[in-house]
């Protein structure tokens, strides 16, 4: 079974209430939902939620939400909660034959086929998988907001890091993209259930603390992220002002 679950916060520092924000007639959430409820690979959808308000939105057109703390660190969290929240409803105890897919909560337009390609990896040994897109500019190779990837030869993630690596000696970094494949993360996680549970229990690590970047602490502990190449690019909205940009961009 593979479950979908959107994390949903309402208390976003940058833009309080970001589910519920109107996005051309809809909600946030509602567009997420939307998009999730065409995959074919799901075979469930769940919004994990802090807010009541939230939740009201969501059973409104018909979806599912499941209630979760305020005070998790990061969408894995709430993401294992709310999973472990179902299989407890479901009385089910085995979870090494699940998969969640973390489907982020401000991808309003995400395409349901990138998340069914990411689906398609996941064959019951893959421990964790997310995907990647090539690097084709400089701004985008050097912003530190971008975590970009190194990967061995069996598409296995190596290294994520908001810096631009390798290092090409010798070069000048302004064209180091037109000398060698770089990619950056595209945020759409996968993760075995059992995997998951334990990921959550791990403290954070010093790579993590460093680069400000989870996915570190699960490299750190030894786990394996597999990694698929996608095409798509998904505007994400961060604050108000990227709601125009987003919609401009799918017209």
């Amino acid at each position: 079974m593979i479950i979908g679950i959107i994390p949903a916060r309402y208390g976003s520092t940058r833009f309080p209430g970001k589910p519920l924000a109107d996005i051309g007639g809809k909600s946030m959430i509602q567009r997420v939902l939307e998009q999730a409820w065409q995959a074919k690979s799901l075979d469930k959808v769940v919004v994990a939620t802090d807010d009541e308000r939230i939740v009201e939105a969501v059973l409104r057109i018909g979806g599912e939400a499941v209630m979760t703390r305020t005070d998790h660190p990061s969408g894995t969290d709430r993401c294992w909660e709310a999973y472990s929240r179902l299989i407890a409803e479901a009385d089910v105890r085995s979870l090494s034959s699940d998969y969640v897919i973390n489907i982020q909560g401000d991808e309003p337009f995400i395409d349901p086929e990138q998340i069914d390609e990411l689906a398609a990896m996941l064959d019951g040994s893959v421990e964790l998988a997310t995907q990647m897109a090539s690097v084709d500019s400089a701004d985008l190779l050097h912003n530190p907001k971008e975590a970009k990837i190194t990967v061995n030869a069996r598409n296995e993630a190596l290294y994520f890091s908001r810096s631009a690596i390798p290092y090409l000696w010798g070069l000048d970094p302004a064209v180091w993209h037109q000398h060698h494949v770089y990619h950056r993360h595209v945020g759409l996680y996968a993760y075995r259930a059992d995997v998951l549970e334990k990921i959550t229990l791990l403290p954070p690590s010093p790579l993590e603390q460093a680069e400000s970047l989870e996915q570190l602490r699960w490299l750190e502990a030894g786990y394996r992220i597999k990694l698929i190449e996608t095409r798509y690019q998904t505007p994400s909205i961060d604050d108000p002002a990227d709601i125009e940009k987003a919609l401009r961009s799918v017209q």
